[in-house]
């Protein structure tokens, strides 16, 4: 969502830099944007519905301002990391869970992080982000445990699919990429 949307204001890429950027200088309520599925109980949510509406304010402000600019990047990054972080956090209640993390290129987004760590507090949820060198992108994740798991001597013939859904013991939480260090909100 955040790559789209610096495409849409010409920011370039990655995109999610370029937007933590300029939101850090901007009114994330001059700019509103809607959260999706906020009134649902669910886990779901699309950001979809969030980029539309982007595009639309885009052709009703077709040349925003720097200042313009700066408050869109901020409401747009707020109904991101808001939707994540409320969505994250009904999750963890449903399951009980005593503590979460938090990784992939989006956690490196500075107001996501804090929203995070403030929200988890506030319910007694323990949240752990690793430091944004480590959040970097998804592939470098996998690649990471691959290798921890070919340590292991465990491999597979090509037969093998790709099913998001299989369990290690490093996603359970019991070995080396479990150790995560507490959310900072930097």
């Amino acid at each position: 969502a955040f790559d789209k949307a610096a495409k849409l204001l010409g920011l370039g890429y990655p995109g999610g830099v370029q937007i933590d950027r300029l939101a850090k200088e901007g009114d994330p309520e001059a700019v509103k944007f809607p959260r999706p599925f906020k009134s649902s109980s669910t886990f779901d949510f699309s950001f979809s519905g969030l980029k539309t509406s982007l595009v639309y304010y885009l052709r009703k402000h077709p040349e925003p301002n720097d200042r313009e600019l700066r408050n869109i990047c901020a409401g747009y990054q707020e109904a991101i990391a808001e939707t994540l972080v409320e969505k994250a956090l009904l999750a963890a209640k449903a399951r009980g869970v005593k503590s979460a993390v938090m990784a992939g290129g989006v956690a490196c987004n500075s107001r996501l992080r804090a929203l995070a760590s403030e929200r988890f507090g506030e319910e007694g949820i323990g949240v752990y982000i690793p430091s944004p060198v480590y959040c970097t992108d998804n592939a470098a994740m996998i690649g990471v445990l691959g290798s921890y798991t070919f340590m292991e001597g465990k491999t597979s013939d090509l037969s093998l699919g790709p099913f998001s859904t299989s369990r290690t013991k490093y996603v359970r939480g019991k070995g080396k990429l479990a150790k995560a260090s507490p959310a900072q909100s930097s």
